[in-house]
């Protein structure tokens, strides 16, 4: 039997039934479809987590008190030997490779402006903030690199902070009150908007000195490190690490370069791209269930025909190969309906909302085509099989 023949007869036998043809390739197509829509909803998280992560540089280190490896988890300046200091990070600014270090305390408090008051999320930083986290000063500057236990009472404004107390008025030069002790505004921060959930722009920064005496802590809750963006982040965090060392006398802290955290993020997220991948691929499997219904009928159908093509001489391999074509052809035609169907809801779901993270992830598309093949390809085997070990005379028989 001809290559040629093989697929004229095979295509034949899908167009006499179209109806059960076409709701056994429809499972396929639902399966592919929805491994298509669920990865890109996962690719798209996992991208847009990323780019969330990494819009503030990717050549962060940053430095948290307590020992990760000791305590199976960060215990945070409670639970440290020796809290980091703002002295800690002035000496890691002289590091080599080393371009901005920002000591960092967080906290809520009570801003009162000339007329109106807010709570806020409240930073104490450093001169570096802003080169150390890419942001930038719209209106003013940013706090000046004063001593480091006596800084000047100095406040720059987020951008919906600055629209709240002062309005059109131009907060430069005003003074305002944060817990209670009078701050004078020296900038006002562009506006970035809400990173997974934190609006950056409803935000006052202070010194870290000053934030560490109004929440009376001992320690900053971190410090961050920019370095050279050519540096080796692993050669650069074991200095770090080296100077951090000789000045507690013990390793009570962690140093984690950011790739090191991205990393790691990364793993997470394509475990839940894989995931949702998994979930789709049960419709892959309910198809491969349909398929392998119409073929077992399809067998019990046409057996006189399988006892004539072996009257006729045809081998039982050809005969084999004939109910596996069907099968194959059968889920390849679903897989395309249902890659049409995916991308087209994939791409309909972003027009719809723009908002929402949509990628396509075309590893798992291709993944899908193939596996809709192979479910089909296996589906058709048990099939094939018991045609291609038919009697013939047996088969004539029940014709």
């Amino acid at each position: 039997m001809r290559a040629a023949d093989l697929i004229r007869l095979s295509l034949s036998a899908l167009t006499q039934h179209p109806g059960r043809s076409l709701l056994s390739a429809l499972g396929i197509a639902v399966g592919v479809a929805a491994v298509i829509l669920l990865t890109a909803l996962g690719e798209g998280l996992h991208q847009f987590v990323l780019h969330e992560f990494t819009q503030f540089g990717t050549n962060l280190i940053s430095i948290s008190p307590g020992k990760t490896k000791t305590h199976g988890g960060s215990v945070g300046m409670f639970g440290s030997v020796r809290p980091l200091s703002l002295q800690d990070a002035a000496a890691l600014r002289h590091v080599p490779r080393v371009e901005a270090s920002n000591p960092s305390m967080q906290g809520n408090a009570e801003i009162e402006g000339p007329a109106r008051s807010r709570r806020v999320t409240l930073y104490g930083v450093g001169a570096d903030f802003a080169e150390v986290f890419n942001m930038r000063v719209a209106v003013g500057s940013f706090l000046p690199a004063d001593a480091v236990e006596s800084p000047r009472a100095y406040a720059v404004l987020g951008a919906k902070v600055r629209d709240e107390l002062f309005g059109a008025d131009s907060p430069l030069g005003q003074r305002i009150r944060v817990g209670g002790q009078r701050y004078r505004v020296i900038g006002v921060m562009a506006a970035k908007g809400q990173v997974l959930g934190f609006d950056l722009d409803d935000t006052v920064y202070i010194p870290a000195a000053r934030a560490l005496e109004l929440f009376n802590r001992e320690g900053l809750m971190e410090i961050q490190v920019a370095h050279a963006a050519g540096a080796d982040p692993d050669a650069v965090a074991a200095d770090l690490r080296r100077v951090l060392l000789a000045r507690h006398g013990s390793e009570d802290f962690t140093v984690t370069p950011q790739k090191q955290q991205l990393a790691t993020l990364d793993s997470i997220l394509a475990v839940l791209t894989f995931a949702v991948a998994a979930l789709g691929s049960i419709s892959l499997l309910v198809g491969g269930v349909g398929i392998l219904t119409l073929m077992t009928i399809t067998v019990s159908e046409r057996t006189g025909e399988i006892g004539l093509l072996n009257a006729l001489g045809a081998r039982r391999s050809q005969i084999m190969a004939l109910f596996l074509a069907e099968a194959t052809f059968l889920a390849a035609l679903g897989g395309a309906a249902g890659l049409a169907l995916g991308l087209g809801a994939a791409g309909g779901l972003h027009t719809v909302l723009p908002a929402l993270p949509v990628s396509l992830a075309w590893d798992y598309v291709l993944a899908a085509e193939a596996v809709a093949v192979v479910i089909g390809l296996a589906a058709g085997v048990a099939p094939a099989r018991r045609a291609a070990g038919m009697d013939p005379v047996q088969a004539l028989r029940t014709e």
